[in-house]
Parts: C-alpha cells; sequence; structure tokens
C-alpha cells in the first residue's frame, strides 16, 4: 500500500506541470529613451550604499538610527515576513499532505443488535497513515496561486526598500533643514548684534544732540524687525528638531558625531550626465509594481483553470485490531482509496465573472506599473534639470553677499562721515541680510535636490 500511494503521489505531481496563466512579457517603458538633455550614454551604472553617499558623520549616525528604530519601517519588515509565510502556505499545497493517526475505541451493542442474542462490550485499534484531500493540479489553478502569493511576497518586500529609501531621503532632507535653518539662526544672530550696537551708538548720538530722532527710530526699527526673525527662525528650527526626532524614532544620543556646514557636507555630486531612462526599472517602487502585475497575470490562470474538473485524492492505509497485542500481526492491515472529481456544470456565470474580474485587475496593475514608470522619470527629470542650475545659483548668489557686504560697508562709512543718511545703512543691512540668507537656502537647495535626485533613481548613481 506505501508502494501504492508513493507511486500516486508521484504522478500528481509530474501532472501538475501545466499552467494556464498568460505568458508574461514586460512591457515597453512608456517612456523616452533618455531622460531630456542628457547625451546617449550606454554606461553601466551602480549602486551606492548610502553610508558612501553621505559625508557628514552625524547625518550617517541619525539614519542608522532611525534604520534601527522607526516604527513604519518596522512594520514594513514585518509584511515582508507575513507575505513569506503566506507564500509558504500556498507553496505547500503543491504537495500532498501525510499524516499519521491513531485511535482507540471502546463501545457496547445492545443484545437486540446481536446474533447470540446477548449485549458485546468490545475494543477497537487503529493506526495508520494517510493522504487527506489532495488537489492533483492538473490545470495549474494552485500553481497559479502559488506564483501569485510568490509575486506577492516579491512585492512586499520591494515595498520594503521602497520605505527605507524614502525614509533614508527623509531623514537627510530634514536634516539638511535643520542645518540650513541653524545657519539662518546664527545669521540673524550675528545681524542683531550689529544692528543693535547700531542703535545703541545712535542713541548716544541723539543724548548728545548730533542724531536725529528719526535716525534713532529707524534703527530701533532695525532692531525689532530682526528680533522677529530671530524669533521666527527659532521656532522653525526648533520645529524641524521634533521632526528630526519623530523621523528617527527615539530620542537622540547625546554622543552624536558633531554636525557639518551646509557647504561641507560632502554628499557625492558626480552623477553621469547620460543616465539611460530604463534605470528607473530598478527602482525598489517600480518593482514592486511589477510583481504585482506578475501576480495579477498569476491570479489569470487559477481563474481559468476553475473552468475545469478538479480531482482531488484521500486515502490511508494501516493496521487494525480488537486488542492491542494483535494490532500488527498478520490479517490486521487495512486500507482506503477515495478519488474525488468535481466537474463545474452551472454556476449562474460566477467562474466567467471571477475571471472577468482578475483580468480587469490585471489590467489596473499594468496601468498603475506604466504610472509609477512616468511619474518615476518625471522625478529624475525634473532633479537632473534643477542639478545643472543650482551650481550657477549659488556662485551668483556668494557674489550677490560680497557685493551687499561691500555696499553696508560703504553705507555705514558715509553716515559716519554725515554723507549719507542712516536709511541708506538700513536698507543696506537689509539686502546683505535677505542675501546671506537666500545663500544658506540655495545651498539647502542644492543639497536636497541631490538627496531626491538619489532618491528617484534608487540608490544608482556612480558609472562601474
Amino acid at each position: 500500500m506505501k508502494t501504492k500511494i508513493a507511486t500516486i503521489s508521484a504522478a500528481a505531481v509530474i501532472l501538475s506541470g501545466c499552467s494556464m496563466a498568460p505568458k508574461y512579457e514586460q512591457p515597453a517603458l512608456p517612456t523616452a529613451a533618455q531622460y531630456a538633455g542628457a547625451p546617449a550614454d550606454n554606461a553601466a551604472v551602480r549602486d551606492i550604499a548610502w553610508e558612501d553617499f553621505f559625508g557628514d558623520a552625524r547625518l550617517k549616525a541619525l539614519i542608522k538610527l532611525t534604520l534601527e528604530n522607526n516604527r513604519d519601517l518596522r512594520v514594513a519588515a514585518l509584511r515582508v515576513e507575513q507575505a513569506a509565510a503566506q507564500y509558504r502556505i500556498q507553496r505547500a499545497d503543491l504537495m500532498p499532505a501525510v499524516g499519521g493517526s491513531g485511535g482507540y475505541t471502546r463501545s457496547r451493542t445492545p443484545a437486540e443488535f446481536m446474533a447470540t442474542g446477548q449485549p458485546h462490550t468490545g475494543n477497537q485499534f487503529t493506526v495508520g497513515v494517510g493522504i487527506a484531500s489532495y488537489e492533483i493540479d492538473f490545470f495549474g489553478r494552485v500553481r497559479s496561486l502559488k506564483d501569485a502569493a510568490l509575486q506577492t511576497y516579491l512585492a512586499t518586500d520591494e515595498a520594503r526598500r521602497s520605505a527605507e529609501l524614502a525614509l533614508i531621503a527623509g531623514v537627510a532632507s530634514q536634516y539638511l533643514m535643520e542645518r540650513a535653518l541653524e545657519e539662518q539662526y546664527a545669521i540673524a544672530e550675528q545681524t542683531l548684534k550689529l544692528v543693535i550696537d547700531s542703535r545703541d551708538l545712535i542713541q548716544k548720538r541723539f543724548d548728545a544732540g548730533t542724531a536725529s530722532e528719526l535716525d534713532l527710530k529707524t534703527a530701533e526699527t532695525q532692531v525689532y524687525g530682526t528680533q522677529a526673525s530671530l524669533a521666527d527662525l527659532k521656532r522653525q528650527l526648533a520645529q524641524a528638531r521634533n521632526a528630526l526626532v519623530f523621523l528617527v524614532g527615539a530620542p537622540l544620543p547625546a554622543d552624536l558625531p558633531a554636525s557639518l556646514p551646509l557647504r561641507e557636507q560632502g554628499i557625492i555630486a558626480d552623477l553621469p550626465a547620460g543616465v539611460p531612462s530604463d534605470l528607473i526599472t530598478r527602482r525598489p517602487d517600480i518593482l514592486q509594481a511589477e510583481h504585482a502585475l506578475r501576480a495579477a497575470n498569476a491570479n489569470i490562470g487559477a481563474a481559468r483553470a476553475a473552468f475545469f474538473p478538479s480531482i482531488t485524492l484521500t486515502g490511508s492505509g494501516g493496521f487494525g485490531s480488537v486488542e492491542l497485542d494483535s494490532l500488527f500481526k498478520n490479517g490486521s492491515f487495512m486500507w482506503s482509496f477515495a478519488p474525488k472529481i468535481n466537474i463545474p456544470i452551472f454556476t449562474g456565470g460566477k467562474l466567467r465573472a471571477n475571471l472577468e474580474a482578475v483580468q480587469a485587475g490585471q489590467k489596473i496593475m499594468l496601468a498603475q506599473y506604466e504610472q509609477s514608470i512616468q511619474s518615476a522619470f518625471r522625478e529624475v527629470s525634473d532633479a537632473l534639470a534643477a542639478r545643472a542650475t543650482y551650481v550657477d545659483q549659488i556662485q551668483a548668489q556668494q557674489l550677490r553677499v560680497a557685493s551687499e557686504q561691500r555696499r553696508y560697508d560703504l553705507s555705514d562709512l558715509r553716515y559716519q562721515q554725515g554723507v549719507d543718511s542712516y536709511l541708506t545703512v538700513i536698507t543696506a543691512q537689509q539686502s546683505l541680510f535677505a542675501a546671506q540668507q537666500s545663500l544658506v537656502q540655495a545651498r539647502f537647495a542644492e543639497l536636497t535636490n541631490l538627496v531626491s535626485l538619489y532618491k528617484a533613481l534608487g540608490g544608482a548613481w556612480e558609472k562601474k
């Protein structure tokens, strides 16, 4: 009997190689072959780890803490484990489930049911091995469900990678915002000190009768305006730090490395100009969409197979006896074999509707896959276009700051010599302050754009 069961199982496995799922074909990219403005370049591009991409030791420590503590990322990792377990469950249906059993029954039969006219009390001992309701996968239904579960697992893992990449970029951008606000706050503090010194000097001149009340009130107005800007920046800086702590998912340790200024962040910027557009097919969110499309494709196979008969096998073999000591003696062997076929004859259109629903779902997945690629293509193109302008913008802004500084120095000198009014000094001071703040904002925008481009490319950056 054991040989017969093994033969049936082997035959079932061989016959279950068929699949009715449509052949999967990689959809064509709904984008151009190259990014706008990028020359043709067929060089391969490699992935670069975030540890190598960022240069600030403090930022690296914060990202590491985030990957360890962030709850959203933890949930994403647990979902991967859940999908993996679900795949193993579905894969197990491809093989027969063999189980052992043993039983003992003691029963009494009334006299009226006995030929001897006497009541009977007896025992029954059984032990055996059996297969319970194993479906022979002639038309690939179980295999298609297994393939769909596998693609769902892979999609979930890509979702985790996408969440991790987004979290790294989010922490980096928030950290750079904190750095920018701290630098702007320092500029505001320095400016406040200068305008307070100017106001105190004018106050002394006013008390001595050598300065007008208009100059004094103008200086006071500059002090109050700078104090208001300082308070606003202080509030924004505190909120930026709170947001950073929230992203990290834990209080920031006191022994973190010192921060670097924006101009010394050391973020890698030497991206090759001719990156081909199909590079974005390595982005985890696009791979997630493709695995979802593959899962929908496999579900079509399962829906098609449901139109055909299904065969399940149930069988067992073992020993039985009324006495325990004679359980394994000659003549006590017992077996059963119960194949079952289920043929769909009339289902009220349920199977057809189910197939149409699955096919519609596959088309939805295809549209979402193409949309993901188009969105990614735009993100990369926008980041590349912005990257090309930030160097010139920062250079121009640096020249502006130098010019405004010289203008302020000359205006202050002319006021001290009585050539110009204090209003000229105030105007120059305000322009210098705005230029310094704009330079910090330009540096922040350049760095966050590099982070966005790194994320948009899925971590792929340098040529091999």
